[in-house]
């Protein structure tokens, strides 16, 4: 087995001028990763200049700034552009926000700015599928009418390219001009500025979403960088490697991904198991990435919030969402749950508000009945908790509030909840879904167990210390943080390599995409 010296010096020594030039230009089936070698190395060589230009706060944001932009290219190649036309567009905005008085005309602006974001979205993700559903009614009426033109309508799915993170980086904008509005945040005035804050590489093609007033602050400190913020910083990163690459991609690669391409050629318990290990599966890609996100920004001296907060312990739907992608969550309910009532209009409004937020939501993650169903259980699940708590006074919010058994039955009933929705979320059609549910009910086979583990022995032992770390204690966890934060140098540096080699072993023959890098 070769050594990661080994492996680094054979992959240097087979680099040659062209194939460099390739690995730096936009490459549509290899998008760069905070996972992928090519990152770890830019990095280094990127930090070290930031560094040096840290008491220079215009030349330290204009350098982040290309550098951003250079990360979105290696995503998403020329429409790089579309990120600097968002960034333009409500930098404008703001700015004549700001010094106009009169209520609606403020009104007309911020309109201005949810027209131009929301109608991004509403073409390079909703356009093929309204389209489809124009084509589906136009055909009905046309067979209701007996017009044979209507009739003959095909649907022809346009070819639209998705820009990575554009729903993360409108969302930000937009927020932005809401807090203007509301007056909740301070208006930037150098177009650099903004820029420099929508495109912002740590947490811009798939989160965590950052508001203006969290993020403009730090933005003029002068980065330092504790050995404690980088021992916590190098804790999260190496977190989140271990969760995407070891756990998250294995998993996936060599099972899920089996099953929910073919459910009934496993049984039911497999079918299960495929479910659970999707829940995992999910939970450490995207909790990877922002671990990885929140590490990255620490060290260059920017501090985010915690993005996820060990969700599947949750013991009630509405804990879960407290829990689960806290910054999308929270924008969901400051900017569309508030927006339309929130509770202040009577409970049955406020069970239709929810509703309404978690199906828009849904269809926030993509253009398909399949996420709108999956919206529309967690809102069904989200009103019907708070009408049992306002029925009843024993049932409560969040596990805290409750005895340990009635926690520990919500906790198993929530995450059971939570894996029934998921199945609509990774499955590729309705199809599937009801495939996966029929050998659950009917084709179960208990007694297959044992062999699965002893065929899966690496899917299981990663699925079982997988969740086994999740439902660690955070006492726990702090405890391994202070240990890899209080370390020597040298030390932190040996786990870093150990980290590399762990992620060589697992890793595939191809990187698997970040799967939120789609929404």
């Amino acid at each position: 087995m070769e050594t990661l010296l080994d492996s680094i010096r054979i992959y240097f020594s087979q680099l040659s001028i062209d194939k460099a030039l390739d690995l730096l230009t936009y490459q549509p089936n290899s998008p760069m990763l905070f996972s992928s070698g090519l990152f770890f190395i830019l990095f280094i060589g990127f930090f070290m200049i930031y560094m040096s230009l840290r008491k220079n706060t215009l030349a330290r944001i204009i350098y982040v700034t290309l550098f951003s932009l250079y990360f979105y290219y290696k995503s998403s190649g020329l429409w790089f552009g579309l990120l600097i036309f968002t960034a333009t567009s409500d930098y404008l905005i703001g700015r004549v926000l700001e010094i106009t008085a009169t209520q609606w005309k403020k009104k007309l602006l911020v309109t201005l700015s949810l027209c131009v974001n929301l109608g991004m979205l509403a073409y390079f993700k909703y356009f093929n599928f309204l389209y489809e559903l124009i084509v589906r009614a136009g055909n009905e009426i046309g067979y209701l009418l007996g017009d044979a033109t209507l009739q003959r309508m095909s649907f022809e799915k346009m070819d639209i390219f998705l820009p990575v993170g554009l729903s993360f980086f409108t969302f930000q904008s937009i927020s932005y001009i809401i807090d203007i509005y509301r007056g909740k945040t301070v208006v930037l005035h150098r177009w650099i500025d903004y820029l420099f804050y929508v495109s912002f590489f740590p947490m811009l093609v798939a989160g965590p979403i950052v508001r203006a007033r969290e993020f403009i602050p730090q933005m003029y400190k002068a980065p330092t960088l504790s050995r404690l913020q980088f021992g916590e910083g190098l804790y999260l990163v190496l977190c989140g490697l271990i969760k995407k690459t070891v756990i998250s991609d294995y998993i996936s690669f060599n099972f899920v991904d089996r099953v929910f391409d073919s459910p009934l050629l496993y049984t039911g318990v497999e079918n299960l198991l495929g479910v659970y290990g999707y829940a995992l599966q999910i939970y450490c890609d995207f909790s990877g990435y922002s671990d990885m996100a929140i590490g990255i920004a620490l060290l260059l001296g920017f501090r985010f919030n915690v993005n996820f907060d060990s969700p599947y312990q949750s013991a009630t739907i509405t804990e879960f969402w407290r829990r689960w992608h806290i910054s999308l969550s929270s924008w969901l309910k400051d900017y569309l749950y508030i927006s339309l009532g929130g509770n202040r209009k009577g409970k049955i409004r406020t069970y239709v508000n929810l509703f309404i937020t978690m199906l828009l939501g849904g269809l926030w993650h993509g253009a398909s009945i399949r996420f709108i169903l999956w919206g529309a259980l967690h809102g069904i699940a989200l009103a019907i908790h708070k009408f049992i708590m306002g029925r009843f006074k024993s049932f409560k919010q969040t596990g805290e509030e409750m005895g340990i058994v009635r926690r520990f039955t919500g906790t198993i009933f929530t995450f059971h909840v939570v894996c029934f929705g998921w199945i609509f979320f990774r499955a590729d059609s309705i199809q599937t879904v009801k495939e996966i549910l029929t050998q659950i009910f009917t084709n179960f086979h208990p007694e297959i167990f044992i062999q699965f583990i002893s065929g899966y022995s690496v899917v299981s032992a990663l699925m079982v210390l997988g969740y086994i770390f999740h439902f660690m204690p955070k006492k726990a966890d702090a405890y391994v943080q202070g240990i890899v934060t209080r370390s020597p140098l040298l030390v932190q540096a040996l786990m870093l390599i150990i980290t590399i080699f762990i992620v060589v072993q697992f890793k595939n023959a191809g990187v698997q995409p970040f799967i939120y890098f789609q929404f």
